[in-house]
């Protein structure tokens, strides 16, 4: 009979072999395999989505089913036909038993299978089917998909397969908008033989479409994503990776086509460790070209939370890694599950050899679907990757989806040829046998494009140079809450960072100066530790506890690694050091340290210990010349320590200067400060407290003569954040509807020890919900800085904490730092990706700045950020449950500043005010005044001696202990020249991976430079 081809023509010849057994199913609660057959079983309603569910929190559920085979489904024979089980779940763990006998183990990742439950179908044959399932700790469990599929063998046809045919190639007319052909099929079922014939002549009636699909390749690429930790702590990855890894090998034996790729150096580097025999076949395999290694960077870390040296760390040790150990370095950036991309990325991935960037994370957005399927990503500089939103990760090999897929990448990107990512992920996995086995038949099929395996770099090196230029972030519209989640991790990354960066800056220079051992090996362990910390679910917080536990005792340790390695480098430069003669008998010498690279001037503390029992009162600074400096004393004990807070001035850019600490008979004070009782006041601002709420009521700049708030700032906002499955991911989209009640004020008082001018402070506690919030407002004395420290004991669940800065600004845009520059984004949001920006992240600092003032924030860790165009507000604290139910819980310590200016952000210099917010200078008391010293007093060992360059790092080069590798970045988006000064000199430039590269003198607005320096021998200034 004439027919058209339509949904429900492809329904009915699918129904001859397929029939849903999802109603079929009894339940009972957990019990023993063996003892199956003898439980009572009950009948579950499917919810609105046909799924059967049950209770979250671990809960174990039995579904058992016996099927007893059919003569016949619709009429139509099945008699010696393959009978398979499919079925998809949502458990923590799955275990399927046939016959008594377990043959499928799965969880939360590895969700769908199909079993064989005859592979001879004979009528009347009976099996008994059980599936053991254990709902989510935070989930509700579910059994979604339960279906019967009845299968010829893979050299024929049957009516399942013929109706998938049709439905590729009704998607692939759709897609075109070809006319829809005329098909004749004889619907005689009950006779097996004749009907396959007319189906025969219905699929030769169709060939004429078979060459134009036929002109379309999909080319196949297994792989197996694997979080380095997520809902498993890292001991797990390690058992998983292995698995992954020798299922993979032999599955290559039965199936040599199949090409496979896989990121991750430091995974590489624990199979090398731990199990050198698989390591070995892996390097055999990439040799021969079916194993890829992809990425380039040491684990796939987050993106927009780390600073510019930790994402060159990622690519310096891991394409180093992956030449040692593979040949070559890594071509392309593989980022699949990423949380977004800062827009400098694109640099850092060509200063490393890399050409290409893959990631499918974007087609997760919630408001809008990102423009691009192939498209040039370009950097602040101009530097340009080639970029593809791959096909989806974790997914099978289901030809109606891969060729809808395939259609859609055809028609937007005119390319004709589609690459398919397949294989079990997240927990690792990787192809099956089952995946394979299917592509095999689909490859025989006319109604399907060609299928043939390559390696992601074959695949891109094939494709047109994409004509679209995306010159912007990447950001995901999704999982905005990361930016904020579990505290702790910001913290501490943000705290190693620092202490890596000053650890190796000194350590350099002690290496340099006095021949000293550099601690290459012990700094390389605690900068890979901390990266590793950096994989983009630990530092966003989304693991459970105990991924949590682990990464703090490495966090610790890099910390322990690095303060030890700085200490002795400082020590070690101290003892180089010729001293003037003391102003006084029983004076102490110490240094104060800058690892700025501009001069800097600011206040600092020092702990004087009074080791020879004199009979001393106080304290008193003295700078080399002998004038007692500004100071107060801000502690004391009774065991003879006690801490002095004094003013420096004009410390050398990378560099020390030394004073004296001189016991004293007199106590030694500051003049105190006649001011109001909650108001701070210093040459630059004015800063009156609200008694009754603990807010500011006003923030008077003296300089500007401008009032800088319009209500009460440093108001905290909750709102009820609750509702996202994704919960340590996600903020609510709806959260201001749901505002909370005010803070209380419980406390306010002015701190007394702090009350005169080098350093006044208010103190200010807060309650909401159930926490308690204690406020320092601290202002120094010749600062244009209010700082504000936050001390918080959290108890609050699926809360949101911001606090809101109103402004007497009006700015079209907010702009943000990111690593290694800064990115402007619009107030006034028009379009809908715009609007979708409601929820932003800042590395360290975000500004709102008008014609002629402006503002910004300063926050050591905190990196949320919402702005208006006379407000920003920075996010605190969220209180999400799954996949860890005690995150952010207890004590927080953390401070930000509000930073006004005239002019804007460039002009105020709020790099370096961010800078030297986080780093504050550092001092170390000498045992012994050195005597046998040659550096002078007061030094600057570098000194770019540029206003808009940035120092990102100083440290020993990879292949030459007697060089160094310096790396700046420009920061304010205007050409800038290095005028190298002090101590060493350039030799030539690198990249990131300390190769030699060419470029021009001159630097460009937001261009990275890395050089090889060495010591200077004719102590001339070099110029670059």
């Amino acid at each position: 009979m004439t027919d058209v081809l339509t949904a429900s023509f492809i329904e009915r010849l699918r129904n001859l072999v397929q029939a849903d057994a999802i109603e079929g199913w009894g339940v009972c609660e957990d019990c023993a395999v063996e003892d199956i057959s003898t439980q009572s079983f009950t009948k579950i309603e499917l919810n609105e989505k046909c799924y059967l569910v049950w209770e979250k929190g671990r809960k174990v559920r039995w579904f058992y089913q016996e099927f007893v085979l059919p003569e016949a489904l619709n009429e139509y024979p099945l008699a010696g036909l393959t009978l398979r089980l499919a079925l998809t779940w949502w458990a923590e763990l799955a275990e399927v038993y046939i016959n008594g006998r377990k043959v499928q183990e799965g969880d939360l990742f590895d969700h769908s299978c199909r079993v064989v439950l005859s592979s001879n179908v004979v009528p009347g044959e009976k099996v008994a089917v059980a599936i053991r399932l254990v709902s989510p700790g935070h989930d509700i469990g579910g059994l979604m998909r339960s279906r019967l599929i009845y299968e010829s063998d893979y050299n024929e046809i049957d009516p399942g397969f013929v109706a998938d045919e049709l439905e590729v190639i009704q998607g692939y007319i759709d897609a075109f908008e070809l006319d829809q052909p005329e098909i004749n099929l004889d619907w005689k079922v009950d006779d097996r033989q004749y009907f396959h014939q007319s189906l025969e002549a219905l699929r030769t009636s169709l060939l004429p479409l078979s060459s134009q699909i036929k002109q379309h390749t999909i080319f196949l690429l297994g792989h197996a994503h694997l979080d380095m930790a997520w809902l498993w702590d890292v001991e797990e990855t390690w058992r998983a990776a292995e698995r992954t890894f020798v299922s993979v090998l032999h599955l290559q034996k039965d199936f040599p086509e199949l090409t496979f790729c896989h990121t991750t150096p430091a995974l590489y580097e624990w199979i090398e460790q731990n199990r050198p025999e698989i390591f070995a076949q892996i390097q055999a395999q990439v040799k021969a070209g079916k194993w890829e290694i992809v990425g380039g960077m040491w684990v796939e870390p987050e993106m927009n939370l780390i600073n510019a040296e930790s994402i060159a760390r990622h690519l310096l040790y891991g394409q180093r890694y992956c030449q040692e150990k593979f040949g070559e370095i890594c071509r392309v950036a593989w980022l699949p599950d990423t949380f977004g991309f800062n827009w400098q990325t694109p640099q850092f991935l060509k200063l490393a050899g890399i050409d290409y960037f893959v990631t499918q994370k974007l087609r997760w957005n919630d408001t809008t679907q990102f423009p691009y399927e192939w498209f040039n990503w370009q950097a602040p500089d101009g530097s340009q990757v080639k970029s593809l939103m791959s096909s989806p990760i974790g997914e099978g090999i289901e030809p109606i989806k891969m060729a809808k897929f395939a259609w859609d990448w055809v028609r937007k990107t005119g390319q004709p040829n589609a690459l398919w990512l397949f294989g079990v992920g997240d927990h690792g996995g990787g192809p099956t046998r089952d995946m394979l086995e299917i592509a095999e038949r689909w490859k025989r099929s006319p109604f399907f494009p060609k299928l043939e395996f390559t390696t992601a770099f074959n695949y891109l090196e094939s494709l047109e140079s994409p004509k679209d230029i995306w010159n912007d972030e990447l950001y995901l519209e999704f999982h905005r809450g990361c930016y904020t989640t579990h505290g702790d991790q910001k913290k501490l990354n943000r705290r190693c960072e620092g202490l890596l960066h000053q650890a190796e800056l000194w350590a350099s220079l002690a290496s340099s100066i006095a021949k000293v051992d550099y601690s290459k090996s012990i700094l390389e362990s605690a900068r890979k530790k901390a990266l590793f910390n950096q994989f983009h679910d630990i530092l966003p917080g989304t693991s459970i506890n105990p991924v949590f536990r682990d990464a703090n005792e490495e966090w610790f340790d890099v910390q322990d690694m690095s303060i030890d390695i700085q200490y002795k480098s400082l020590e070690t430069i101290a003892k180089q050091i010729k001293f003037p003669s003391p102003p006084h008998p029983h004076a102490e010498a110490f240094i104060v340290f800058n690892s700025s690279n501009w001069e800097r001037s600011h206040l600092c503390r020092i702990q004087a210990r009074n080791r020879l029992n004199l009979e001393c009162k106080s304290w008193r600074v003295y700078n080399l010349s002998g004038q007692p400096l500004k100071q107060q004393i801000c502690s004391s004990n009774t065991d003879n320590h006690s801490v002095v807070l004094f003013y420096t001035d004009q410390i050398p850019a990378i560099g020390y200067c030394c004073f004296w600490l001189c016991p004293t008979d007199s106590i030694v004070t500051a003049s105190k400060a006649t001011l109001e009782p909650f108001t701070l006041e210093n040459e630059y601002l004015r800063i009156d407290v609200d008694p009754e709420t603990g807010e500011l009521k006003s923030l008077f700049d003296k300089v500007s003569q401008f009032q800088l708030l319009r209500s009460n700032g440093n108001q905290i906002q909750a709102f009820k954040d609750f509702g996202q499955y994704w919960d340590a991911w996600n903020i609510d989209p709806n959260y201001e509807k749901s505002q909370l009640p005010g803070a209380k004020l419980s406390q306010i008082s002015r701190v007394e020890k702090f009350e005169d001018l080098l350093c006044q402070r208010i103190f200010v506690e807060q309650t909401i919900e159930n926490s308690t919030f204690h406020f320092t407002y601290v202002l120094e004395e010749n600062s244009s800085t209010l700082k504000i420290e936050t001390s918080v004991n959290w108890k609050d669940r699926h809360t949101l904490i911001k606090v809101i800065f109103p402004l007497n600004i009006e700015a079209g845009f907010t702009t943000s730092e990111i690593s290694a520059g800064a990115i402007d984004r619009t107030t006034v949001p028009k379009t809908e990706s715009e609007k979708a920006k409601w929820e932003v992240s800042a590395l360290g600092w975000a500004d709102l700045s008008g014609k002629n003032y402006g503002v910004s924030i300063l926050s050591e860790y905190k990196h949320g950020y919402d702005c208006k165009p006379n407000q920003i507000r920075l996010t605190l604290l969220r209180g999400s449950e799954f996949p860890d139910p005690e995150a952010d819980l207890g004590q927080h310590t953390f401070s930000y500043a509000i930073y006004p200016h005239a002019g804007n952000w460039k002009e105020a210099q709020t790099v370096r005010k961010a800078e030297e917010f986080c780093n504050p200078l550092q001092a170390i008391v000498l045992d012994r005044i050195p005597e046998n010293g040659t550096l002078p007093p007061v030094h600057s060992f570098l000194d770019l001696q540029s206003d808009n360059l940035v120092l990102s790092s100083l440290k020993q080069s990879e292949d030459n202990p007697d060089e160094y590798i310096l790396r700046c970045y420009e920061c304010h988006g205007k050409p800038a020249q290095l005028n190298l000064k002090g101590d060493f000199e350039i030799v030539e430039a690198f990249d990131l991976l300390e190769r030699p590269l060419q470029v021009p003198d001159r630097i460009r607005p937001w261009e990275i430079r890395t050089y090889k320096i060495k010591k200077r021998q004719d102590q001339k200034e070099g110029i670059i």
